[in-house]
């Protein structure tokens, strides 16, 4: 059973479906009993109920069994819905992220009436509603769900929609200079980077407190010996074709013939931002319980924000590498607005257009007229480039 303040999640596993349906029932009924002494109901209307398949049951029959809960009957879902976390029988994350789309649209569409064309809000504004509001109910649910490429590329097409109207660029700006001038990363380095900053926040996390953190290897550098006693890593002995040794530090094969159980995968992660460390800093220390003498707070914080330093600047160098931008443009990539973004629309969009090479400058034709005269209307001597315009 999970629970976070009044939503109840309870999972069984058993060799048939039908003894799922029989043992959630008892467990429910054992749950209103406790919390009858407390004076506390369930509202039995909201139950959903789904039944999950391991990839290798995709091929046996789907169940059709309904659950019978206090009189009424509940039938099988197709997704289930837990703290904005969209669930389907096979864990597709398709289902989650294009709800997640759907409600960024709509929050989108209020938030253009800001900032339209040449006028309204200045792109420093339009990036921190971008960074603050839009981007956190895009990839929300990426420290869980990796979504697969045709999503990641639909995503990619509405972010770029939200970098021009950060922006003011031409919808003929390359897409790699459009993400750096807007200082909007991709969306596939948002959900790397949220991946990784979850992580952190897992193994750094008081085992007696966070359930991910209970459950990994007793071999991983925590500064608590405390793991759940309901681990459940048995499962994993039987397929060691698919799964690498339950020791954390151990690479990842390439090609990925095998990988790491899926907790194991999440410590993994945060192997290249831990050189030095011989012990994880614990946040929240002051929720733990069962655990020795720690290290000061101040230290381990301090320690904890390095960590996330560190990812910051891997996010930066993923952006320079993956995302390369063309030769002419020379201006590096940044996390933070750009001073002159204070300025108003009209004054900062003109400024993001020359600099991205694609503005009303002769020297900047468009594909209609590639071959147009690229000489300065005022000199006549030389092309119309961004520098040549600003200083001469």
């Amino acid at each position: 059973m999970i629970s976070y303040v009044d939503d109840f999640v309870l999972t069984v596993a058993s060799l048939s479906y039908r003894g799922n349906i029989r043992r959630l029932q008892e467990l429910f009924q054992k749950l209103e009993r406790k919390a009858s002494h407390l004076g506390v109901s369930f509202s039995v209307a909201k139950t959903e109920l789904i039944h999950w398949r391991t990839p290798s049951q995709r091929h046996s029959p789907k169940c059709i069994l309904p659950i019978q809960i206090k009189g009424e009957i509940f039938h099988l879902g197709n997704s289930v819905r837990c703290l904005g976390y969209w669930f389907t029988p096979a864990l597709d994350p398709a289902a989650h992220f294009s709800r997640r789309l759907a409600l960024t649209q709509g929050a989108f569409a209020l938030m253009q009436r800001l900032s339209p064309p040449g006028a309204g809000l200045p792109p420093y504004l339009c990036h921190r509603l971008a960074t603050s509001l839009i981007a956190p109910i895009l990839v929300y649910g990426a420290d869980l769900f990796t979504p697969s490429v045709g999503t990641t590329n639909r995503l990619d097409t509405f972010w770029r929609k939200v970098q021009r109207w950060t922006t003011n660029c031409f919808s003929a700006t390359t897409t790699g200079i459009l993400s750096v001038e807007s200082c909007l990363p991709p969306v596939s380095l948002l959900v790397t980077h949220r991946q990784r900053l979850a992580a952190l926040r897992v193994v750094c996390s008081p085992p007696s407190v966070n359930p991910a953190t209970a459950r990994l290897h007793p071999s991983f550098p925590s500064l608590s010996v405390y793991r759940a006693p309901d681990s459940w890593r048995a499962i994993t002995r039987g397929l060691s074709s698919v799964y690498l040794p339950l020791n954390w530090k151990t690479p990842r094969p390439v090609p990925p013939i095998r990988n790491h159980p899926p907790v194991d995968a999440v410590a993994h992660r945060t192997i290249p931002f831990t050189l030095g460390l011989s012990r994880m800093p614990m946040i929240n220390s002051h929720l733990a319980c069962r655990t020795p003498a720690l290290p000061p707070q101040s230290l381990m914080n301090n320690t904890y924000s390095a960590l996330k330093k560190r990812v910051r600047e891997a996010l930066l160098a993923d952006w320079a590498s993956l995302f390369p931008t063309p030769g002419y443009y020379t201006h590096p990539s940044a996390l933070s607005p750009r001073p002159f973004m204070g300025l108003s629309k009209f004054v900062a969009g003109s400024l993001h257009q020359m600099r991205a090479g694609k503005s009303y400058l002769a020297a900047h034709p468009t594909w209609r007229s590639p071959d147009a005269d690229t000489s300065c209307p005022r000199c006549g001597l030389e092309p119309e480039t961004f520098e040549h315009a600003i200083l001469s």
